[in-house]
């Protein structure tokens, strides 16, 4: 894709803000982000069903001593009850220095505990209690294939709200994204509402064909694979491994363009493969380096 330096530029602004997931157990991925990103960068942690509190504090412990900011995934459905979540925060923070978690419903159809939504856990207080001032929250641009958008839109406002009652500060963290105009429709709805929070770009990151299928024997069936059934064209860009040069390149020209839309970063989904986004993410930041220091000189 050809664009000019100014778009450059905006796109690797917009990459000065950026977050990679990897799953728990995948141990060579939290090792490949580890060793390879900047010191501080965010890293989500999924914790995929039926995985106990120990792999993933195990997995942001290593995060965390490698000088990232692990993300751990809080996931309602996966949790057995209230005495388990807490102690699950409280681990995270006491050996993983956890500033900052997403907190998610889950997709699972059978759940562990009395919590099966988000909004359950952000009521509990127990992110507090734990010393967690930070959370970031799902959402949908451009929809999701099982829920309606107005229950969408709905229990978005609703853990915006409890969120806001609590005092916790919010992320919003997009899922896959497959254009940028329901991005940018998304973040103009939203500060119509008066929503303020910062809203972070999910796509999915460079991953070869051969690493999306290891990494998906050994993960099994869970959200990104359902996501990968239900949307054929993001299968057929991962498979390709295609960087996702246009969509953050024209969200980044938007968010340039519209500060008060408030869309500050990209969030990476990986596939097995956090290595290929962030070498893609540093390159386009590095190309642009010299000229941005250019113009703050003058």
């Amino acid at each position: 894709m050809n664009r000019n330096f100014q778009g450059d530029d905006n796109l690797a602004a917009l990459l000065d803000d950026y977050s990679v997931e990897v799953t728990s157990r995948d141990a060579a991925s939290v090792a490949a982000a580890a060793a390879t990103m900047r010191p501080g960068t965010e890293v989500f942690v999924a914790n995929l069903p039926r995985e106990g509190a120990d792999v993933l504090v195990a997995a942001a412990r290593t995060l965390k001593l490698a000088g990232l900011s692990p993300v751990p995934h809080v996931v309602a459905r996966n949790i057995a009850g209230p005495r388990e979540l807490g102690d699950m925060l409280a681990r995270l923070t006491a050996e993983a220095g956890v500033e900052r978690a997403l907190v998610l419903g889950g997709d699972r159809d059978d759940p562990a505990g009395p919590f099966d939504a988000a909004l359950q856990l952000i009521e509990t207080g127990a992110f507090q209690r734990a010393g967690i001032r930070r959370i970031a929250i799902g959402c949908y641009p451009e929809g999701h294939a099982r829920i309606p958008a107005d229950a969408l839109a709905g229990a978005l406002r609703d853990k915006l709200a409890a969120a806001a009652d609590a005092g916790l500060d919010v992320l919003l963290v997009s899922q896959f994204v497959f254009d940028a105009a329901p991005v940018v429709a998304f973040a103009e709805g939203l500060r119509r509402q008066g929503v303020a929070a910062p809203l972070r770009v999910g796509v999915a990151g460079p991953a070869d064909r051969a690493k999306l299928i290891k990494y998906a024997l050994r993960c099994g069936v869970g959200a990104s694979l359902r996501v990968l059934r239900e949307r054929s064209e993001l299968a057929r860009n991962v498979l390709a491994g295609e960087t996702p040069d246009e969509i953050l390149g024209t969200v980044a020209d938007a968010a340039a363009a519209r500060p008060e839309l408030a869309i500050t970063g990209a969030h990476f989904f990986t596939f097995g493969n956090p290595a290929g986004s962030i070498g893609w993410a540093e390159d386009v930041r590095a190309a642009a380096l010299p000229r941005l220091r250019a113009a703050g000189a003058r």
